[in-house]
Parts: C-alpha cells; sequence; structure tokens
C-alpha cells in the first residue's frame, strides 16, 4: 500500500492518541473530581479511550481491497497504545502535565 492511500489514516492516527484518548481521558478525570491522577493511570484511562475510539476504524469491510489498510491500523494501534503507555507519546505527557499543573 503507497503513502498517499493511507495518507488519510495516517494522520487520524496521528491526532486521535491526544484527541480523542486524552481528551476524553482528561474529562473522565475532572468530572470524576480526580484532580490529580497517577501518570499511570492517565496513560491507561488515555489508552483505553483511545482504543475505543478505534474501534470505528473496523467498520472496513472485510475485502481484499481494504486488507491493506485494516493490517496498518491493527498495527499502528498496537503501536500507538504501547507508546502511550509507556511515555513515548509527547502529546499525551504534554496534556497530563497540563492537567496536573491547570486541571
Amino acid at each position: 500500500m503507497r503513502d498517499d492511500e493511507r495518507f488519510e489514516m495516517m494522520r487520524a492516527m496521528d491526532l486521535l492518541p491526544q484527541v480523542a484518548g486524552a481528551s476524553f481521558a482528561t474529562t473522565w478525570f475532572r468530572l470524576g473530581g480526580q484532580r490529580r491522577p497517577t501518570r499511570e493511570e492517565y496513560r491507561a484511562k488515555t489508552a483505553e479511550y483511545f482504543a475505543n475510539a478505534c474501534r470505528s476504524l473496523e467498520n472496513f469491510p472485510d475485502t481484499d481491497e481494504f486488507g491493506p489498510i485494516k493490517e496498518y491500523i491493527h498495527g499502528r494501534l498496537k503501536r500507538e497504545i504501547d507508546w502511550i503507555r509507556t511515555g513515548r507519546n509527547r502529546e499525551v505527557e504534554k496534556r497530563y502535565d497540563r492537567y496536573i499543573d491547570y486541571g
């Protein structure tokens, strides 16, 4: 699969961890009254919401035409969750710091 064929999906997977995952996690902690979750709690909740947001991507049909993009999504999902959980996603880490500092 060429990069131009998966460009839009690449951009979505670049943004979803912080836009869906971290934003939803921050809202969850804020509304739950938890002002100081640990970094690990925040990462876990972010990974959970990110994975939930990506479930809609499973709606691509199971056909030969969509096989490559589904493989890409599956691999990228695993990598992004690993990066969130281990602190390698800098944007998620910034969101955590911002929440702790300004909550």
